[in-house]
């Protein structure tokens, strides 16, 4: 039995949310998404949120989130892809858990958000350009704070799952 949380960190895209809601049934624990918790506390979407209160006021409520999901039961947390660039969000996951880095190719990713309009940071001309960006940016963040690092290019969410698994 698993008894910390489990946060799932990565960029957009790349299969948080997806693969943390299968492997909190894998492990019979609460799932939890950071975005859809400042969505439901907020009545409003991320996109609209960024809009309003700019990237700074998300992050604001992002780390509330963060330190709320913090004080609950062990839980599959998968969080926002930029969760990582406030140092006080790297503290707390890895005071409270462990924290795996799921990584996919840029083609990937760029194949993964190509469609999804709710994704601010990409609403520019060139969203390949912008995830190559945001990557060089967080990807040593995103080590910084990883236990465990899965690829999720080469498999499945199953098997990206398994792999989580054996390392917990």
């Amino acid at each position: 039995m698993i008894d910390k949380h489990v946060f799932l960190v990565g960029p957009m895209g790349v299969g948080k949310s997806t693969i943390g809601r299968l492997l909190a049934g894998e492990l019979g624990l609460a799932f939890r998404d950071t975005d859809r918790i400042i969505e439901e506390r907020t009545g409003a979407d991320i996109p609209w949120i960024f809009d309003m209160e700019g990237e700074s006021g998300f992050r604001l409520r992002e780390t509330q989130v963060l330190e709320d999901v913090c004080r609950e039961a062990p839980a599959i947390i998968a969080t926002g892809g930029g969760i990582v660039t406030q140092p006080r969000n790297r503290e707390l996951m890895t005071d409270f858990g462990v924290v795996c880095y799921l990584q996919a190719s840029v083609d990937q990713l760029v194949e993964r958000t190509a469609r999804d309009r709710k994704r601010p940071l990409l609403q520019v001309d060139k969203p390949r350009d912008k995830i190559v960006e945001i990557l060089a940016e967080r990807e040593p963040l995103y080590r910084s704070v990883a236990d465990i690092v899965v690829n999720t290019d080469r498999h499945g969410p199953k098997a990206a799952i398994q792999e989580i698994l054996s390392h917990l």
